[in-house]
């Protein structure tokens, strides 16, 4: 099996190989857009199923809206319009037909134009709201809490697996309310849900916060966000909760009666995550060994690979083996029993040290012999001898601690990796050495945040929720400031 480039040579190619050499996911034969492979699929089956999960605990309901959006609908918010335009895909036909020259070949038919252009859906804000116009008359109707899984099309120009291609698959939740204090309620209750889920399902820390003006999302009051840091010093916004005022409320004139009498326009909110996490899952516990993943996304939890030199030694721990599966599955651990004889022991290793099987069980005749099994470790690569007497309770233990330790390692390389810095040389320097999250002072203005993207290419991530107020001066234009906002390199 060919080894991975590694990380120092080259972080970028080592995430790619990665990413095909587990068999993630493929690039496909449309351009920017990939192929997601059964046991990375199953990954995002797990992510999936906890987010589903969490945003029903929280009275959300799941719907479905359609993939095309007319172009009108997409005009009426116009920040929202400008903000995606540039990713549009569009749809202006309806039909193919022979071309007359080239029996073979399909041409578009020219009399088969839409009356309307469609917009492939970057995002389902404008074709949501104007079903909600239809929804809201009076108070009565309000909350709406709807999300729904999907794929959109942004037709990025430079694509990578999961981080940024063509097509992705997310969530999106978009409510209406009836109060403004409602709605930030609910866009703020969201960032919690996502920072809860990455924290303690994905076992990625993250800095929960506020995006910049300029930053925003398009249509937003307000834009909320998660960031992470990855092991080459670049962050990634893994999760973002827009406040959407009554923007959309106007822009599709969704009115209700309030309890008073009065009309008024509904007020919003929208967020989202995407098949994105799997790239920051990637990159956040990998090693140059392969995926380190944490139990509760892994789809093999167990993998036990038998030792033997006959079809009689291979029966004899079929036997163990059966029985230990069962112990396992009867405590939701999934498990995997690899007794293939077409490829050795080390080859099988190897391969599920790739996949990131977060414990690995080797069992052999002497194993046998002495009723102990060989106990391996993903996270740490560890080995040990444990009875296979109460071998189920000690590995159901043990698969809580993995968890807590992935998410101990990478929480102190975050902690190691965020630097104050009182000046733009420093900043620059840290930046280039060291990278990470960069604390510093900024003046608050479009201006010196534009100046220092441009010089640097670093951008502020967020201003950190509940931020320690601390008074300074602006690294650029020596202006005061009141707090220290978090900037970094992102993906």
């Amino acid at each position: 099996m060919a080894k991975l480039t590694t990380r120092t040579e080259d972080y970028s190619k080592w995430y790619n190989e990665l990413v095909v050499k587990s068999d993630l996911a493929e690039n496909s034969g449309v351009r920017g857009c990939m192929v997601i492979k059964p046991y990375g699929y199953a990954i995002w089956e797990k992510m999936r199923d906890e987010m589903d999960k969490k945003f029903k605990e929280t009275g959300h309901q799941n719907a479905y809206f359609p993939l095309f959006i007319p172009k009108s609908y997409f005009e009426a918010e116009e920040k929202n319009a400008e903000g995606f335009a540039k990713e549009c895909a569009v749809v202006t036909h309806y039909r193919l037909k022979t071309d007359p020259n080239n029996p073979k070949k399909l041409i578009v038919d020219p009399e088969a134009k839409l009356e309307e252009e469609l917009i492939v859906r970057p995002t389902s804000e404008a074709i949501i709201w104007n079903t909600y116009r239809g929804w809201i008359q009076s108070y009565r109707d309000l909350p709406i809490l709807i999300n729904q899984w999907a794929n959109v099309v942004r037709w990025e120009m430079r694509t990578r697996l999961f981080l940024r291609t063509a097509e992705f698959l997310w969530q999106e939740g978009h409510t209406a309310h009836a109060t403004k204090n409602e709605a930030i309620e609910e866009t703020e209750k969201m960032l919690h849900v996502y920072a809860d889920f990455a924290e303690n399902f994905m076992a990625m820390p993250v800095i929960r916060g506020i995006k910049t003006e300029s930053e925003r999302f398009a249509g937003a009051d307000r834009t909320y966000c998660i960031e992470a840091l990855m092991q080459d010093g670049k962050a990634l916004q893994a999760g973002t909760s827009h406040f959407l005022g009554q923007n959309f409320g106007k822009a599709f004139d969704v009115k209700f009666t309030t309890n008073e009498g009065k009309i008024e326009h509904a007020w919003g909110t929208s967020w989202g995550t995407s098949t994105r996490l799997m790239g920051a899952l990637i990159m956040t516990h990998s090693d140059d060994l392969g995926l380190v993943l944490p139990p509760t996304l892994a789809p093999i939890q167990v993998v036990i690979v038998p030792i033997f030199r006959s079809d009689e030694q291979l029966e004899e721990i079929n036997t163990v083996v059966d029985k230990l599966q069962k112990e396992l599955k009867l405590k939701g651990i999934s498990v995997k029993y690899d007794d293939r004889k077409e490829n050795k022991p080390g080859w099988k290793f190897a391969e599920y040290e790739l996949k990131g099987v977060p414990v690995r069980i080797a069992i052999g005749p002497k194993d046998l012999e002495n009723g102990t099994v060989e106990l391996a470790r993903r996270d740490n690569l560890t080995k040990e001898t444990q009875p296979l007497e109460g071998l189920e309770n000690y590995i159901e233990t043990l698969l809580t601690t993995i968890q807590k330790d992935i998410y101990a390692k990478a929480e102190k390389y975050r902690d190691e990796n965020m630097t104050k810095v009182d000046s733009y040389e420093e900043f620059k320097k840290v930046l280039e050495e060291k990278g990470g999250f960069i604390l510093a002072h900024w003046d608050g203005t479009a201006e010196e945040e534009a100046q220092i993207q441009e010089e640097t290419k670093a951008t502020i991530r967020c201003i950190p929720l509940n931020n320690d107020l601390e008074d300074g001066i602006s690294m650029v234009s020596k202006k005061p400031s009141k707090q220290r906002v978090i900037f970094a390199k992102a993906y």
